[in-house]
């Protein structure tokens, strides 16, 4: 039983295939590591084919029970398994700390971010209807009816491995699909708790899935199968174009949330050093790990230097160290990997002429810590202003005007989300009809919320989460004419 996650800090999850939890028959394991120290937790079993092909069946039962569960139903299942969660709130905070390294206050608030979303898919299980369109015919009518779409691949990221897990499972359930879901490796645990909760309020065992495995193995075999109807999955520009592909013979459906890289443009009419502070506390969030962090930062050359300087020194001065601990501000990075891809990518850049401001290099003897790393005159056409780093460090590019900030904003082939600080409307209103991104923050470091729909366009992928078109991107459209 994979209650004992709720009960055990160091137990594994296992598979749950079927309606029951089992140990992965794959050759293949995953050592689990607290990125803080380095230290294994555990050992975590990968599926294998006959893993693989177990849920494919089990999903589509479970598909042709729950598609025709009642509205009250699944609303019910989705708003109970949130309240589940709030009372088992601290057991995935700790979870999410231990696997992923954030700091507990920024793993408390992904599971408030989980729950709120719950609970807006328990509610939009009610807006789920179609429509009769007004007829000529005395004897017939048209309907047009919404149906789920069918049975999903999900796959999830480690960087946000809860909330990021519930955007694609809510609105699944809410539209009647079953499900395989496919979560990080790296960590593995808030997942498998969530379909735990799921499970106690009254899902029906075969409807959710859930695998771990080598993703290029589970994911091709998955997405071949003709049982899945839709893939749904958030990862890298790279990994979204494999899947795309893998999905395009039988013409899937997609939703792809893939890279960020996000512009920040800084008009010369702001508060500087209190948008300075703003824009820095965001971009260290999550050790900068988010496909929305604030990323390149566009700055009107007369406020620069004002900016910059705030900027690093609200950098300088915050607390990294083990999430656990109360007064940490930034934890370390997800694994040993991904550490040297940030220190390459700095170093590529102070190669090519940028200014290592503060920060550049690896902190503690032990586990994954990266200071927070800001660099100055960093030119548009370097590498690290093209590929994201995905970490800690933000990039200072000065601009003359706002006309040089949107074209170069707009340079980059991302286009997930973007931000802007300005007080003049007029400046507010140009940014916001030409910068190039599916959510734009004015003033602001919010770009998403369980009722608005997040998508990206360009490379950042295809399709929208959260909002009515998250859940429509689960439904498909069925036109009925029914002679009376």
């Amino acid at each position: 039983m994979n209650a004992t996650l709720f009960e055990d800090s160091q137990a594994m999850p296992m598979l749950y295939i079927g309606g029951s939890w089992r140990r992965g028959q794959g050759k293949t394991t995953t050592v689990v590591r607290n990125p803080a120290s380095g230290r294994a937790l555990g050992e975590l079993g990968h599926a294998d084919a006959r893993d693989i092909d177990d849920a494919l069946a089990s999903t589509e039962c479970g598909f042709a029970l729950w598609r025709y569960a009642p509205a009250a139903e699944r609303a019910g299942v989705l708003r109970r398994a949130a309240d589940l969660m709030v009372a088992r709130a601290a057991a995935f905070e700790q979870r999410i700390t231990q696997e992923q390294g954030k700091p507990l206050v920024e793993a408390s608030a992904e599971v408030v971010g989980t729950v709120q979303l719950l609970r807006f898919c328990s509610e939009q299980v009610g807006s789920i209807a179609g429509r009769v369109l007004p007829s000529t015919d005395t004897d017939a009518q048209w309907e047009i009816r919404s149906v789920p779409v069918g049975p999903c691949a999900l796959f999830s990221p480690w960087n946000m491995p809860l909330v990021l897990t519930a955007r694609k499972v809510g609105p699944a359930l809410a539209a009647g699909c079953s499900a395989i879901l496919k979560p990080p490796e790296e960590a593995p645990s808030a997942a498998a708790m969530m379909v735990q909760c799921l499970l106690e309020s009254g899902l029906p065992p075969e409807v959710l899935n859930l695998l771990y495995g080598d993703p290029p193995t589970v994911s091709s075999r998955l997405i071949a199968s003709p049982v899945i109807r839709k893939v749904s999955l958030t990862g890298s520009v790279a990994v979204g174009r494999t899947v795309a592909e893998q999905a395009a013979p039988r013409f899937k459906r997609l939703t792809l949330e893939l890279g960020g890289h996000a512009p920040v443009i800084v008009h010369d009419d702001v508060d500087v050093e209190a948008v300075a502070w703003q824009c820095a506390r965001a971009k260290f969030r999550n050790a900068g790990q988010l496909c929305l962090a604030p990323s390149r930062f566009f700055v009107n050359e007369t406020v620069y230097e004002r900016f910059v300087a705030r900027f690093v020194e609200v950098a300088e001065a915050l607390v990294v160290g083990d999430g656990v601990l109360p007064d940490v501000e930034m934890g370390p990075l997800a694994n040993e990997g991904h550490l040297r891809s940030v220190e390459a990518a700095v170093a590529g850049a102070v190669g090519e002429g940028a200014l290592l401001l503060c920060g550049g290099r690896r902190l503690y003897d032990e586990g994954f810590f990266y200071a927070p790393t800001v660099l100055g005159n960093v030119s548009p056409s370097m590498r690290v202003m093209r590929e994201e780093p995905f970490g800690p460090v933000a990039l200072m590019c000065r601009v003359s005007s706002l006309d040089e900030a949107l074209l170069w904003a707009n340079r980059n082939p991302l286009g997930l989300a973007g931000y802007a600080f300005a007080l003049n409307a007029k400046v507010q209103l140009r940014i916001q009809r030409e910068l190039d991104v599916g959510a734009l923050a004015i003033n602001s470091v919010r770009v998403s919320c369980a009722e608005a729909p997040l998508g990206g366009l360009k490379d950042s992928g295809v399709g929208y989460e959260s909002g009515d078109e998250g859940l429509k991107a689960y439904l498909s459209l069925r036109t009925v004419h029914r002679q009376i």
